[in-house]
């Protein structure tokens, strides 16, 4: 039996919101490659050693606290979203951090841990785990940008007097990541955990308008080609025309829009913005995506504008390893007897790509009032206890 810490396991995920802590509350700014961001992966890198460990970046920045021989690994990410919580990604590296910990004390079973970079997509889709796993090529990797233009490469060479080769997969027998829900689903019914069963698969582009910039003030309203009124117009017919497509549990965001050039006085003659949509079958997915191409071709054909299409990113549909999943609901059930439940990620996880390469599986605790992507995100501190019991409780079963 793996006897966790819960004090340490705290006041670990404390000391980690430090790197970046911003904005009112727990808030946390700590992009991919920032500052904070490098500076929380070697405290992480120092405790990992502390915990036993060997420490090991490889060639993107994923972090890993490595055990002897062969090992089951958990963890998550450890970088935020632009204006994040603490949790998000960090409450799994530590979590998975203190049940290594814990194992080593009690001469448990190996546990190796990692913090994979870019999670949160601040240059694609789950970047590091994505090229570890094979679900993307570090060249095409390299080429992504950011909002601002900076490359993955250049953000990744700030790391690369840390880095050596990359880990090998099969040194691991499976993966698990212990995560806040994200959600309002635990939290609204009072439960302690969930069991994940499958993540949502995902897609995710952007979309240029080019229109005509002109004069806001004498340019008639006839005589127009205006970006910005294509996507107005573009996001009215979607939501009617994926009426018929969708089920009630599926998602689609237009999150990040700039226009060109972005003044009061000038009719934008671009649009380029981002379309996300999440559903948790593939085919649906793909039909969504043909519901898209042929709405922005048909706005842009009315209104006089022209249209292309970015790269397109994105994830399958993963279910989770129905033997990891028993033993976390059998844990959950002796940690948490009825304050828990199987449930789908809504949300996009490293789970999905490590699913690619072994057993993997996700445990989720409760966020309240469903916050998450904001400063205001937050888990009672009971709940993130009893999560982290539950983990331990799965890795320690024999």
């Amino acid at each position: 039996m793996i006897r966790v810490n819960p004090e340490r396991f705290l006041a670990d995920l404390h000391r980690l919101r430090g790197f970046g802590a911003a904005g009112v509350g727990k808030g946390v700014v700590r992009p991919a490659y920032s500052e904070a961001d490098i500076a929380a992966r070697d405290w992480l890198a120092e405790r990992m050693r502390e915990a036993g460990l060997a420490p090991h970046v490889d060639p993107v920045g994923n972090l890993f606290g490595l055990a002897e021989g062969r090992s089951i690994l958990l963890g998550s990410h450890s970088d935020s979203q632009p204006e994040g919580g603490w949790l998000d990604g960090a409450l799994g590296v530590i979590a998975a951090l203190e049940v290594a910990r814990a194992s080593v004390e009690v001469g448990g079973p190996p546990v190796s841990v990692v913090s994979f970079q870019d999670e949160e997509g601040r240059f694609g889709v789950t970047t590091g785990s994505a090229i570890w796993s094979g679900n993307l090529g570090l060249d095409e990797a390299d080429r992504q940008t950011d909002r601002d233009g900076v490359t993955f490469a250049e953000a990744r060479a700030g790391m690369a007097g840390r880095a050596d080769g990359f880990v090998d997969p099969g040194r691991f027998s499976g993966f698990v990541e212990m995560h806040i829900e994200q959600g309002p689903w635990l939290y609204e019914a009072g439960e302690a955990v969930g069991v994940v069963t499958d993540i949502v698969g995902i897609r995710d582009m952007r979309i240029t308008l080019d229109g005509e910039q002109n004069h806001a003030g004498t340019t008639p309203m006839h005589r127009r080609r205006d970006a910005f009124q294509g996507l107005s117009r573009f996001n009215a017919l979607l939501n009617d025309r994926l009426r018929n497509v969708v089920t009630p549990q599926t998602v689609w965001t237009i999150g990040h829009v700039r226009l060109h050039p972005d003044a009061h006085s000038i009719v934008p003659g671009q649009a380029v913005f981002s379309m996300q949509w999440r559903d948790g079958c593939a085919d649906r997915l793909r039909r969504m995506e043909a519901v898209i191409r042929e709405t922005a071709a048909e706005v842009a054909d009315e209104a006089g504008l022209s249209v292309s299409f970015g790269d397109m990113l994105g994830l399958e549909p993963m279910p989770m390893d129905d033997t990891l999943r028993d033993a976390l609901a059998a844990s959950a059930e002796a940690v948490a007897p009825g304050r828990w439940r199987r449930m789908q990620s809504g949300a996009l996880h490293d789970a999905t790509n490590v699913a690619r390469l072994m057993p993997a599986a996700m445990l989720f605790v409760p966020s309240i009032d469903g916050i998450s992507h904001a400063f205001a995100e937050d888990t009672d501190e009971a709940d993130l206890a009893t999560g982290l019991e539950v983990l331990a409780g799965a890795v320690g079963r024999p």
